[in-house]
């Protein structure tokens, strides 16, 4: 048998003779530029030749997910993505987080697979006691709107496209339903992700005069559709904030048009619900009423007499005007994942005390909230093929919760003790939001409001299908607005 021919050697092996001795790794060759006599390299990489064997890189200090040559590093500091920026007037430190109840949350909670049979036997009684009363069945609000009509029939839409159509229609339908859909508005949609919300609902008003549209969210959201907007009439403004941060009034649109704000949200994760109703009717609701709750005599200019004072006061205070006015015209948010509530945040914390409920029961509960849209799980597989799912739609910051938002690795889905069976943990799952969802609603009543909790959408939808609406006892009208 003839002995094989020897393979070429690699030209990748050497460079060639007179050529530059810089490997492109790119290319998988040497760099064929020609050399001055004595040197190794071309004038194109003597200096990163050079620079690669003496620099060193390291970890930017400021975002350890990339690397920064050392000597570079305070030029880098300057202009790097993750640098602190300036704050802009509508950012106060933690002004809807609510108080810093620290010393009622003990500094370890065992999981809930932890406890045991009987503690969660106990835990069960006090939330079945708590809810006796409650209406566990909510009103069917499941409704459309002629906006989307030629949306939800285009036959190249998939199924996920579908469901959240289905759902924008619904909340749409609700505004309308409310008589909140108006000219001189403005509509702050919370956790706005891309702004679809927005967009459906500035579509729906046409050519509404004075619309204006402030969408909040506190991550980089990629296809917003905002830029798609460019009419006369309707302005969008977009916050790259923390809701708990945000301090509404201090935003230059809002303080110089003076419009009644509407709040929206589809599929408001957890702790961000209770951060916007806190944003919405304390920080500034509160804050518009004291402006308006001014002595008439010291908005009037300060040339008029004292008899001419008191005539105008006296004119004022018989006029028809509502007894109290609240800049916030109504609220219309779609729930979401209940299991990533927190009890420092949460706008319910008087309702829970008053039932003697406090911050470990909450913890409790709230993780045993997820049972309602994850307690269905029988498989490995399922849960694998899930996960999967999960990773894919947390891919894109926007997406919203249709499986109920909860991860397998969450100890709220754990397995527990073998006396629950899946339908049982699916109704106590249920129980956990509808207490936590009442607290909501007590705080808003509170508040002066009338709040309302309803199904907005089939559960084959969506899983996670509660609506929560509210409008002010004192209803807003623009000829109110100060």
């Amino acid at each position: 048998m003839a002995a094989s021919a020897p393979a070429p050697p690699r030209t990748t092996d050497f460079p060639a003779e007179g050529r530059c001795s810089y490997y492109v790794e790119k290319k998988k060759r040497f760099c064929r530029m020609v050399v001055a006599a004595g040197r190794r390299f071309c004038g194109e990489h003597a200096g990163a030749a050079e620079e690669e064997n003496a620099r060193k890189r390291i970890l930017c200090p400021l975002d350890p997910k990339h690397t920064v040559y050392e000597d570079q590093l305070a030029k880098h500091l300057k202009k790097c993505n993750s640098r602190e920026k300036p704050k802009p007037d509508f950012f106060i430190q933690d002004i809807n987080a609510g108080l810093n109840d620290e010393t009622e949350i003990p500094e370890q909670l065992v999981p809930i697979s932890s406890l045991s049979e009987e503690q969660l036997e106990s835990l069960i009684k006090k939330l079945r006691k708590a809810s006796e009363g409650l209406n566990s069945t909510l009103k069917d609000q499941i409704m459309s709107h002629p906006a989307l009509h030629d949306a939800l029939n285009d036959p190249k839409n998939g199924d996920s496209a579908t469901k959240h159509l289905k759902q924008q229609a619904s909340i749409l339908g609700n505004i309308e339903k409310l008589k909140l859909l108006g000219p001189r508005r403005c509509f702050v949609e919370f956790g706005a992700g891309k702004g679809k919300l927005s967009h459906w609902v500035d579509i729906a008003l046409k050519d509404a005069e004075k619309v204006h549209f402030i969408l909040v969210e506190k991550v980089t959201t990629r296809f917003k559709v905002d830029g798609k907007h460019r009419k006369k009439n309707s302005v969008f403004e977009r916050l790259q904030i923390d809701i708990q941060h945000l301090c509404l009034n201090k935003i230059p649109l809002l303080s110089k048009e003076k419009l009644p704000v509407v709040g929206i949200g589809k599929h408001l994760c957890g702790v961000a619900t209770d951060l916007a109703l806190r944003c919405l009717v304390e920080t500034y609701a509160a804050s518009c009423e004291e402006r308006n709750e001014e002595p008439l005599a010291k908005r009037i200019k300060n040339d008029k007499t004292e008899k001419e004072i008191n005539t105008l006061a006296k004119e004022g205070n018989e006029k028809n005007v509502p007894e109290k006015w609240t800049p916030v015209a109504g609220i219309v948010i779609a729930l979401c994942c209940h299991h990533r509530c927190d009890w420092r945040h949460y706008v319910g914390k008087e309702y829970f005390r008053a039932l003697g409920l406090g911050a470990v029961e909450f913890h409790y509960f709230q993780r045993m909230s997820s049972w309602a849209t994850c307690g269905m799980r029988k498989t490995s597989l399922e849960a694998s093929n899930l996960t999967t799912k999960r990773k894919d739609k947390h891919s894109d910051a926007s997406e919203e919760h249709d499986d109920g938002g909860c991860r397998i690795t969450d100890d709220s889905a754990e397995s527990v003790p073998g006396f629950l069976t899946v339908e049982e943990k699916k109704k106590i799952g249920h129980l956990c939001k509808l207490l936590i969802d009442q607290g909501r609603v007590e705080y808003l009543q509170q508040k002066g409001f009338s709040p309302a909790l309803q199904y907005y959408t089939d559960p084959l939808v969506s899983l996670e299908n509660v609506l929560l609406t509210a409008l002010p006892n004192h209803p807003v009208s623009p000829e109110t607005t100060p």
